[in-house]
């Protein structure tokens, strides 16, 4: 089962994750003993547990996974890197997989730099395993298409569909147009 390309996966009410091959790439064992835990009480079994940057790469080439789940704060080339190397790799089979970057604590610079690194979604330790299934459920049912702009390559960064709201907005034609009015408060 391939979580990234499976229509019947976005559509279904359930998910079935025990044919996906993921991996982890995590420095601190015990993180790393936790998160295959959790995986492995979902039905997943990690196929790879990775602790450096360099081994996920060396899988990465030779190996077709599913899912990746990746520390942010790697040591050496980091976890950021490793996500931008991957987006812009050109290995078919990996490339556009996707990918969950996990951070002990991450501040909105961190969170901007994990989407442009081309993650598909960012998950703060420690996680519940409830959490945890929730973003793999929510990666496996991701339809948003992959872009390239610029040094870019990676999930359509934007996530919510709404209306843009402010002064001199155009519509489709060109023309300006007033924003709607939304209630206080609301994006």
């Amino acid at each position: 089962m391939s979580i990234q390309f499976s229509s019947t996966l976005r559509e279904s009410a359930t998910v079935n994750l025990t044919e996906a091959v993921t991996m982890i790439v995590e420095d601190s064992p015990f993180v790393l003993e936790l998160t295959s835990s959790a995986l492995a009480g979902f039905g997943i079994r990690s196929r790879f547990v990775c602790q450096e940057p360099e081994q996920a790469k060396a899988i990465l080439a030779e190996k077709q996974v599913d899912l990746i789940l990746v520390n942010c704060d790697l040591p050496g080339v980091g976890g950021y890197e490793l996500v931008r190397w991957l987006r812009r790799s050109g290995l078919e089979s990996n490339a556009c997989v996707p990918v969950i970057m996990t951070a002990a604590h991450i501040s909105p610079s961190g969170l901007a730099r994990a989407r442009d690194s081309g993650a598909s979604l960012v998950i703060v330790k420690p996680f519940s395993a409830l959490a945890l299934l929730e973003r793999i459920v929510w990666a496996a049912r991701d339809a948003r298409p992959f872009l390239e702009a610029n040094d870019y390559f990676g999930p359509d960064r934007r996530v919510k569909n709404q209306p843009l709201a402010g002064p001199d907005r155009r519509d489709s034609r060109g023309h300006s147009v007033q924003a709607p009015q939304l209630p206080g408060g609301v994006l």
